[in-house]
């Protein structure tokens, strides 16, 4: 006679659907991916920072943190550009970022009435996501040719008015790169906050309209708080994307006039494969990392906070 299994063996059986490795078979190719392609990089980059890295030699000498060091040292090369493109990227973004999250919100609030050919602007508007950053980096920079962009042929259209070397010059040169990265990007999030506008149940405005609210408090009090979870999602996702600027620049202006519009990433890039400097652009990596998740951490805790859901 066959002995039947121990009651709690088989109510384990029963309550998992089978054996108790089953989850973590299928978590298994997704931890092997995560350990090869993140941990494991990023666990090389922390290494080779830590060493006075030369591809030629065999034996790597150990420094500690002195490349780190170089990023805190005034009068250091290092301590200079990378601080000069940290602040790049932060003007960037600071501008990009808002500017991203209102152009969205406002084309899918538009988007969300019923008005004709609906469905047409919102993929005329979610179209240009798709285009790699090269060709948006091109076809901005012709847009924005200080001779021969369609932008100076229309400026030297308008009276009063007289073409403006964009690309060569200080703090315009800011503009294609703002502006072409709103344009590139904003289908985006467009569709984020139409997919939410649309998950609004329509209750609640009809019950405001009943008693008495306007356009302006069915959003402030309906319509925004109801928003909240996707923009914060936004603003982080769109903040993490900013602060890793690279191709735009680097295909629109070169990170010129003057490394103005050089971003931190161009730089780190540039001292790995151009200076040849490992080990100081493994030590940017890293650092520039940790900001970045330092950045990521005060967005969620200040967000959460204004949600009433403080992380405590």
């Amino acid at each position: 006679m066959a002995l039947a299994p121990p009651p709690a063996r088989r109510r384990r059986r029963h309550a998992t659907g089978g054996p108790a490795w089953v989850p973590y078979a299928y978590l298994l190719p997704h931890a092997v991916l995560f350990v090869v392609f993140i941990v494991y990089p990023v666990a090389f980059g922390v290494y080779v920072s830590l060493h006075r890295w030369n591809i030629l030699s065999d034996v790597q000498r150990y420094v500690g943190l002195e490349f780190y060091a170089r990023l805190v040292t005034p009068g250091t090369p290092q301590f200079a550009f990378f601080w000069k493109t940290m602040g790049n990227t932060a003007l960037f973004t600071a501008i990009t970022v808002p500017a991203l999250l209102l152009s969205a919100l406002g084309l899918a609030l538009l988007l969300d009435r019923p008005i004709p050919g609906r469905a047409f602007f919102r993929a005329v508007f979610f179209l240009p996501t798709i285009l790699a950053v090269s060709v948006m980096g091109l076809t901005w920079r012709w847009m924005f040719e200080n001779q021969t962009g369609l932008v100076n042929i229309l400026l030297d259209l308008i009276p009063f008015t007289q073409a403006m070397p964009f690309l060569t010059n200080v703090g315009w040169a800011w503009v294609p790169i703002v502006v072409g990265t709103i344009w590139w990007t904003v289908g985006f999030n467009m569709i984020l906050y139409g997919a939410a506008l649309a998950a609004i149940p329509r209750v609640y405005y009809e019950a405001a309209m009943i008693d008495g609210a306007g356009a302006w408090a069915q959003f402030r009090h309906i319509t925004w708080p109801q928003l909240n979870p996707v923009t914060l999602f936004a603003l982080v996702t769109t903040t993490i994307a900013s602060f890793q600027l690279f191709g735009q620049p680097h295909v629109i202006t070169s990170g010129g006039p003057l490394r103005t519009t050089q971003s931190v990433m161009m730089f780190i890039t540039e001292e790995a494969f151009s200076n040849f400097q490992f080990a100081s652009a493994a030590a940017m990596s890293v650092f520039f990392g940790l900001l970045l998740l330092l950045v990521t951490g005060l967005q969620f805790r200040m967000t959460l906070r204004d949600l009433g859901r403080g992380v405590r």
